[in-house]
Formats: structure tokens, sequence, C-alpha cells
């Protein structure tokens, strides 16, 4: 497998590391949005949150919500975005899930989650309760 977040959890890829548990690993984006941009990966290969053991998931998120605040503290931000790109279709361009943490600043010139797509759906009261209806049963509520 040729996947860059697998050589750098391996230690076989350079990384500016900035945090590790026994299942997931944080480190500074290469190419980053903002200064302090990290990402968040389960150390094993997961291509995206649909193939993540709820185990690893919980190691994850618990890795973000751990960092969140320290990286915003380290960076003096104002706040940050957090957010995964599931999938090719949702702008993931390393096939191996993860997070990312974005500090923002005031005035950084960056917009809410809400403008990831380009417009937004014409949905009635009826679509949206079908969705949340097929959501619903999908989980099992």
């Amino acid at each position: 497998m040729d996947c860059i977040f697998c050589a750098i959890a391996d230690g076989a890829a350079d990384a500016r590391v900035v945090a590790e548990t026994e299942s997931a690993l944080a480190f500074l984006d290469a190419n980053p949005l903002a200064p302090g941009h990290t990402l968040v990966v389960p150390k094993d290969h997961y291509e995206t949150l649909d193939d993540l053991p709820p185990a690893e998931g919980r190691a994850v998120f618990s890795l973000l919500h751990r960092l969140v605040p320290a990286i915003e503290a380290a960076v003096d931000a104002d706040g940050s975005t957090v957010g995964f790109n599931n999938g090719a279709a949702a702008g993931q361009e390393v096939d191996h899930v993860h997070g990312h943490v974005i500090p923002r600043f005031a005035g950084d010139g960056g917009g809410p989650i809400h403008g990831v797509v380009g417009s937004r759906p014409d949905l009635d009261e009826g679509d949206l309760d079908d969705i949340a209806a097929h959501i619903a049963a999908a989980v099992g509520e």
C-alpha cells in the first residue's frame, strides 16, 4: 500500500508529530491552510469514516477533542474549523481517513463550513422529514 499517512504512522516518512496515542496520531498538515493546521489520523489504514471501527473512531475523536484547545492556544487562534472530507466526492485527497483542525482568526477571510458546497439544495419540510426518517432508520433509531 502506498499511503503517506500510513508511512507517517509507521515512522517511514517525516512529519511534525504533535500528539500520539496507541491508535491515533496527529501531525501538522504539510500544506497548511493556517498556522497550526493539524491532521488527526488512525494509525491503521481506513479509507473513510464508514470503514473506521468504533474503537479507532473513539481514539481519533478523543485526540481531536484534546487537541483543539491546545492548537488554538499554541497559535493564539480565535476559533477553529474541525472537519473531515469523507470520500473523494467530498474532497478527500488522501485515501486514509483524517480529521482537520484548522485554526481560525478574526478577519482571516475564511467562511463557515456551510460554504463547502456550491449552492444549498431546495428542500421542503416533507423532504427534510423523509431524510431525517431515512437517517434515523439507518442508525436504528
